[in-house]
């Protein structure tokens, strides 16, 4: 299957489905409260860029990159966002293309950390795996986020890369 990374509008029908059913899986296997995906308008923010990864057309996985600005003088912080590969879809290596997509557009726009958030649970394992892979490392919380049972907080300092 060939697949095409692009930057696209999340509000896009065949979008929205694929953003649903992400919300669907995160609400199902976390507890309420410590859910932090954003919604379509949050991700279609002028501080948001939103990629979809499509194979055949269709919207397989997607993924985004929130600008938090700076975090302490010379040094702009970003997070990866809703990161999601469609069920049946997963282990093809999709989502090691979107990270490789969000790592490049931050370094592009001169982003020096790229942070995230993500759960601490066996669901989300595979992603702390694919995280620490491309040299992510376990951090405390960062911008508006909280010491959360559930959270695990991931870093890469782009500065040097």
């Amino acid at each position: 299957m060939a697949l095409a990374i692009a930057v696209e509008d999340p509000a896009t029908a065949d979008i929205t489905d694929l953003l649903g059913a992400h919300l669907i899986l995160m609400r199902a296997i976390t507890p309420p409260g410590s859910v932090h995906a954003l919604d379509v308008e949050a991700l279609r923010g002028p501080d948001v860029t939103f990629w979809t990864a499509r194979g055949g057309g269709v919207p397989v996985g997607c993924g985004a990159m929130k600008v938090l600005g700076l975090t302490r003088p010379g040094l702009v912080q970003g997070e990866i966002k809703s990161m999601h590969v469609r069920e049946g879809h997963r282990g093809r290596g999709i989502a090691g293309l979107l990270v490789e997509t969000v790592l490049e557009n931050a370094r592009q726009r001169g982003i020096a950390r790229l942070s995230l958030e993500t759960g601490s649970t066996r669901h989300f394992a595979a992603a702390r795996r694919l995280y620490a892979r491309f040299g992510f490392v376990e951090c405390g919380p960062f911008g508006e986020y909280a010491d959360d049972p559930h959270s695990a907080f991931m870093t890469r300092d782009l500065s040097t890369a």
